[in-house]
């Protein structure tokens, strides 16, 4: 059954069937698509994904889209705007160095639809709020700067000179600098985000959250405190000299596809790989690489060991592991730890035995919810093997003890040496494509004083020093009137954050509201007093400036600083760089008395570069060495077996093993990804990987869970959360039986967020917990 189609027509009779007061929609409409039920796919790729990646490309683009296509991820071409897993270093494909989901993010961007001024004109607010995310965008390319005037229904267009103004006349009469918040988006790039930061700097607050703080700030916050820096310490290269490569709470043939051909590529170098997860996704288990071999003769069969973890059972597995590695070496004095690395490098290795001791194993294995024999066999394969490289992603994070997951991934690693040697090491595997960049060049509401102390160097201004707010925190100071302006350089704000209802409240609380984008989202819709949209280029458009053709750099989930180009033709000729709109921003607010001449700098992404390269460690010579085939790797001390903590060595931890109890009713909740989304991006109603089609307001539940509740299949239910005796809800979801751990349920993001509470934290790194939510089902 194809999706439902998005017409004209059929958005001019919804709107007249509208009901109730006008105000704005924060979540999707409660519509069902016609669903289908499959059962899962048991390989990822192949024809398939390429057939569908063409669809997209010739849906949005055309067939002169394959053109843009030949330049993705090329080493003269333009970044993909999705992930930010590696490109290789040397040799690229001729043919796709891109996966269906890249594609997907491609067609999106390089749509030939149009969001101009007669599509807000014709569409009110209030309307648009009424369409799915999947048909706000697939509304197209936004093709002017829009307002929304306090009390209006539309958004209208404006002059980019009046929109900065407007801008600059409110950033002007708030009570502090501290009433603003700045947020970024992971796809900005490095030469935006660094002028971003250094406006909102001299502006004079600190208060830069990102979407950092939503996803992998747990993985910085546990690798900065135990090994000295806050990214991962592998190269691409690293995974074919692996011995063992254990993958933890990542769905990478949805989230990160390409990852799935360095998989592909460690099998045949004789890798063993381990997977944890509570899903079996497809493509974790078998690979079809359309440009390689395993296309027709059936697939690569990726992992050698699954174990089916609980949500949220990964420290109690881990530290089964770790026990049985323990009781081996008791057995075998000196044949399973790295006793030099381990005297020479790290700290706290006697506390930690003493923790195991004591660490009843039978205990560890209930709280994981993995058989005792398979324990034992992933075990087995890491007793056996010093190479060691542990992936992990979201499923790892979003826990109130999502530090101290990471923490344990480290304390196996450093037993085994695994730290610091080629084969070896931590691999956090992040999500938009530049998101590590942007903390990089300091977005980021906890400036280290080294970098402050840079900045005022440099550019002769006195930084603040107080530390601003992080998302949670900033979502809380709108909604209690701390802050009442909001500013956003991409991505979907509202959608992306917990609690959206919570969420929506606070930004409706603040008297403006402005969004930096290129095709329409749920944050356009719910909003301050006022709301300006202020339209980008995208990744793949051409950048000409004073001094002519631009272009930018990103830096990948490996540390790897490169270019990207863009080629084709903008969407509008009324659309700016993000750097530009940066500039012609500070310029309004910060006026003739800023010590910046932004409009130099802008004229030539250079001269952002060379400022970059004074004020940022690991950034000589930049100019030089980004224009280099692949670029170069920024300085990682982990890497090379130096830990860049207080004492100079790694640490080990001790972390307690976390127990939600669970009321007979109650399941542990955690949120997901489609097939066909990337983020808050929703490219289609599909989800083949999982067997689902047509409908995306769905909870995936174990059979057995299913018959003991009297639930049936496609069932209709509502979901209810339960936190600190607050009650959130959920309408109308249909039962999806899957594999998936008993007790245990899966729903998709955005439409399950309104059950995740703003004030659900993980400890230190103050991430929501989207993967650990205590919920009840009742039918609706």
């Amino acid at each position: 059954m194809k999706t439902k189609e998005l017409t004209t027509a059929g958005k001019d009779e919804k709107a007249k069937q509208a009901e109730g007061p006008k105000k704005p929609s924060a979540q999707p409409p409660l519509e069902f698509h016609d669903i289908k039920i499959t059962h899962p796919s048991k390989t990822a790729a192949g024809l398939k994904g390429v057939a569908v990646a063409l669809g997209h490309i010739l849906d949005e683009m055309g067939p002169g889209g394959m053109l843009t296509m030949f330049r993705l991820n090329q080493l003269k071409g333009f970044d993909c705007p999705g992930c930010a897993w590696p490109d290789p270093d040397e040799k690229r494909s001729f043919l796709a160095e891109y996966c269906e989901n890249g594609a997907k993010a491609v067609a999106e961007e390089a749509t030939k639809k149009r969001a101009d001024p007669s599509f807000f004109k014709k569409h009110s607010v209030y309307e648009l709020s009424q369409w799915s995310d999947y048909e706000l965008g697939k509304a197209g390319r936004i093709t002017h700067p829009m307002v929304l005037h306090e009390g209006k229904e539309h958004y209208e267009p404006i002059a980019w000179k009046e929109a900065f103004q407007m801008i600059a006349e409110k950033l002007d009469t708030l009570p502090s600098p501290d009433h603003a918040i700045f947020y970024t988006s992971g796809r900005t790039s490095n030469e935006a985000a660094f002028l971003y930061q250094l406006f909102v700097r001299q502006y004079g607050t600190n208060n830069l959250p990102d979407c950092s703080n939503m996803c992998h700030e747990s993985s910085g916050a546990a690798l900065a405190r135990t090994v000295g820096i806050g990214k991962g310490s592998v190269t691409l290269n690293d995974f074919n000299k692996a011995e063992v490569i254990m993958i933890m709470g990542q769905n990478p043939g949805t989230n990160h596809p390409r990852m799935l051909i360095a998989l592909e590529e460690a099998k045949r170098h004789g890798v063993k790989i381990i997977t944890a997860n509570p899903l079996p996704e497809a493509g974790l288990m078998n690979f079809k690489n359309p440009q390689g071999i395993s296309l027709i003769n059936g697939g690569t069969e990726l992992t050698d060991l699954f174990l089916q973890v609980r949500i949220n059972g990964d420290v109690a597995l881990l530290k089964a592991i770790m026990k049985l590695l323990y009781e081996e070496e008791q057995l075998h004095p000196g044949t399973v730890f790295d006793h030099d690395f381990i005297q020479e490098k790290t700290s706290g290795y006697e506390t930690l035995l003493e923790d195991l001791k004591k660490t009843d194993l039978n205990d560890l294995i209930d709280d994981c919810g993995v058989p005792l024999d398979q324990v034992k066999e992933a075990a087995d394969l890491l007793i056996r093997h010093e190479r060691i490289i542990v992936c992990w992603a979201m499923g790892l994070t979003q826990h109130k003890n999502g530090v101290q997951n990471i923490q344990e991934i480290v304390n196996l690693l450093l037993l085994k040496g695994s730290i610091g040697k080629p084969g070896a090491g931590t691999c956090p595997v992040r999500g938009h494509s530049n998101v590590q960049g942007d903390r990089t060049m300091g977005i980021w509401e906890l400036p280290k004083p080294e970098f402050l102390d840079k900045l005022e160097e440099h550019f002769n201004f006195s930084p603040p020093r107080k530390h601003g707010y992080d998302t949670v925190a900033a979502i809380e100071a709108m909604a209690e009137g701390k802050a009442n302006f909001f500013f956003a350089m991409g991505g979907n704000f509202l959608s992306a954050s917990p609690d959206t209802e919570f969420t929506a409240k606070a930004l409706m609380n603040c008297d403006m509201t402005v969004q930096v984008s290129t095709k329409p989202n749920r944050s356009h819709l719910v909003h301050g007093k006022v709301a300006l949209i202020l339209p980008c280029l995208g990744r793949s458009e051409r950048d000409l400036q004073a001094s002519g053709e631009q272009f930018v750099s990103v830096e990948n989930s490996m540390g790897v600083v490169h270019q990207s180009r863009g080629d084709r033709t903008p969407a509008s000729e009324h659309l700016l760089s993000e750097p530009m709109i940066v500039a012609q921003l500070a310029e309004a607010v910060l006026g003739p008395g800023s010590s910046v001449d932004w409009q130099h700098m802008v004229e030539d992404y250079d001269r952002i570069r060379d400022a970059v390269e004074h004020v940022i460690p690991g950034f000589e010579k930049y100019n030089e060495r980004v224009r280099r085939d692949g670029g170069f790797y920024l300085p990682n001390g982990a890497r090379e077996g130096k830990f860049n903590t207080k004492d100079g060595k790694a640490h080990f931890t001790i972390n307690e093993i976390p127990r939600i109890p669970l009321k007979p009713n109650e399941y542990l909740m955690m949120t997901i990804r489609s097939h066909d989304q990337f983020n808050t991006t929703i490219y289609g109603l599909h989800d083949r990987y999982r067997g689902v089609y047509n409908e995306r307001r769905v909870i995936f539940m174990n059979p057995q869970d299913m018959e003991e509740a009297g639930l049936k299949k496609e069932q209709v239910v509502d979901l209810y959360s339960h936190f600190e005796g607050e009650e959130r809800v959920a309408y109308r979801f249909l039962v999806v039986p899957f594999d998936i751990p008993q007790r245990c349920v899966a729903t998709y993001f955005p439409e399950a967020n309104v059950l995740v509470p703003v004030k659900s934290m993980a400890d230190y790194s103050r991430t929501p917990t989207s993967k650990s939510i205590v919920i009840t089902i009742k039918a609706a």
